[in-house]
């Protein structure tokens, strides 16, 4: 009740009322007192160039390419990563190491099929192994 009093103390209307069902046809009555345009009789038809087909792509490629660049001048401001083998004992340690550089950086191509064969025994490979383990699998 308090609430319904302070309202009509103010005195809240302002004079902005609408009379009722004024929204209800009010497109149809704008659009009846509007004048018709040349351009909404005639059909539109677009032709678009060769241009205007291929630009958003063209604008894309700039756009990846922009990031690429951006990621390498970042990636060449970046402090060296520590990867030198002046400063890592670890490396200079496997690149002093021969089984090391035989087992990653041997060419496929300096191992013969006795050399292979050799490592595989050494290793106590038995062949007969990968027999069993096929028949099981199957």
């Amino acid at each position: 009740m308090k609430e319904n009093d302070i309202l009509s103390k103010i005195g809240r209307n302002d004079g902005t009322t609408v009379p009722d069902g004024y929204f209800d046809d009010f497109a149809t009555r704008m659009i009846a007192s509007l004048p018709q345009q040349e351009w909404e009789r005639e059909p539109v038809v677009l032709h678009r160039s060769v241009w205007q087909k291929i630009r958003p792509y063209i604008y894309l490629a700039a756009m990846f390419m922009g990031v690429w660049c951006m990621m390498k001048m970042v990636d060449l401001m970046r402090p060296d990563s520590g990867l030198s083998i002046d400063s890592n004992p670890l490396l200079t340690a496997a690149i002093n190491n021969d089984e090391f550089i035989n087992d990653y950086f041997l060419n496929e191509t300096e191992v013969n099929d006795y050399q292979l064969i050799d490592d595989l025994y050494m290793t106590d490979f038995d062949p007969g192994e990968t027999n069993e383990i096929e028949q099981q699998t199957l």
